[in-house]
């Protein structure tokens, strides 16, 4: 076992996912148990590059005692952001461009000043692609892999999926008996950026008469096929779900926000507009119901909060062992270590030849290509 670490650093990147905290509990009580000291980067690496932010500094101390309870808890108590990417952080030029510039030495030189041994990097492919360039520099790091989406590759699974997929299959189960009731159709937009596993795997739990994700693209008069099918067969109502990164086939992703300098494309409106297209190619009155960021919120499922503790306790384990630049992954039934590279910069769709989807085909589900 390695002897020559003392101190480590957590930090919470990208969106916050329910088993955060859990993750930072296993963290600090299996680093406690070697007699390290361990430390939470305050909103992923801004309590390093914005010290001056924080009152009590950009470093918080996590004791036994800080993390007593957390386990169960929503969110992260260090605070997340998916802004700031310090491999292409942007800064005003002085004629009012902007520019970006890596900031990856000046975290590197943080952790020297602040002795801190190794880093326990929580998130999904930004953050471990941030955790790749850091291993390469020279620090000790481990990956956590963090996601709703479920999109990271290596792992079986990600945790705060089970989370957000139990919590989008009550609300398509809630939407049967209103959208019935009003003999309606009734879209329910979830998120999942560019891949559809939520869609998918709450769409089909849930019973839902259409589902589309970004993997197929879909044709809106062969959902509004299914939707008179229905409608001939006496069942009046529908119930459609649909990612926020679906694609049409004669059209195009649904994006609120471009993508800019420091920041990616913001997704949106995808639901409205299904919703509004099939009211017109059916004359049904048609409601979209948009999940967002309800999705994150709430206390993680029994799965992800062990998923969490097994990854937290894995990572410091890979640490202890001398292991750096890899990922903990689940890989059913135990954890194993993969390297950071296999998994930075790719993410995991939807197989189309996956058993989900093609039990969905069996059941009559529509999604859009046939």
């Amino acid at each position: 076992m390695s002897n020559s670490i003392r101190r480590i650093a957590i930090s919470t990147g990208g969106g916050d996912a329910p088993g955060l905290n859990a993750v930072i509990r296993a963290v600090v009580i299996a680093a406690a148990n070697r007699g390290w000291e361990c430390y939470g980067i305050r909103e992923g690496f801004n309590g390093i590059l914005f010290p001056e932010r924080f009152a009590e500094g950009g470093l918080m101390r996590l004791t036994r005692e800080r993390v007593r309870g957390i386990g169960h808890l929503g969110g992260t108590i260090l605070g997340t952001t998916n802004k700031g990417n310090p491999l292409h952080f942007p800064i005003k030029m002085p004629d009012g461009t902007m520019r970006e510039v890596d900031r990856t030495d000046e975290i590197l030189e943080f952790f020297a000043r602040k002795e801190l041994d190794a880093l326990v990097s929580i998130g999904g492919d930004g953050s471990l692609t941030i955790a790749n360039v850091l291993h390469q520099k020279g620090l000790k790091v481990v990956g956590v892999p963090k996601t709703i989406d479920n999109d990271l590759d290596k792992t079986a699974t990600t945790f705060g999926f089970d989370t957000a997929v139990a919590f989008a299959t009550e609300c398509v189960d809630r939407l049967h008996s209103t959208a019935e009731s009003h003999q309606r159709v009734m879209v329910v937009e979830m998120m999942g950026r560019y891949a559809g596993w939520i869609a998918l795997n709450s769409g089909i739990s849930g019973s839902a008469h259409a589902i589309l994700i970004p993997e197929i693209p879909f044709d809106l008069d062969k959902v509004a096929a299914k939707i008179r099918q229905r409608d001939q067969e006496g069942r009046m109502y529908s119930l459609v779900v649909v990612a926020e990164g679906a694609n049409p086939t004669h059209g195009h992703r649904a994006v609120i926000e471009q993508a800019g300098v420091g920041h990616a494309e913001r997704l949106g409106g995808i639901g409205e507009w299904v919703a509004k297209s099939l009211q017109e190619l059916t004359g049904k009155e048609s409601r979209v119901v948009v999940l967002g960021h309800l999705l994150r919120g709430g206390s993680p499922t029994s799965f992800d909060r062990l998923a969490a503790l097994r990854f937290g306790a894995a990572a410091v384990r890979a640490l202890d062992e001398g292991h750096s630049g890899i990922m903990v992954a689940l890989a059913f039934p135990n954890v194993n270590y993969v390297p950071l590279e296999e998994v930075a910069g790719r993410m995991k769709a939807v197989p189309l030849d996956c058993d989900i989807l093609q039990t969905g085909r069996d059941l009559g589900i529509c999604f859009g290509d046939s």
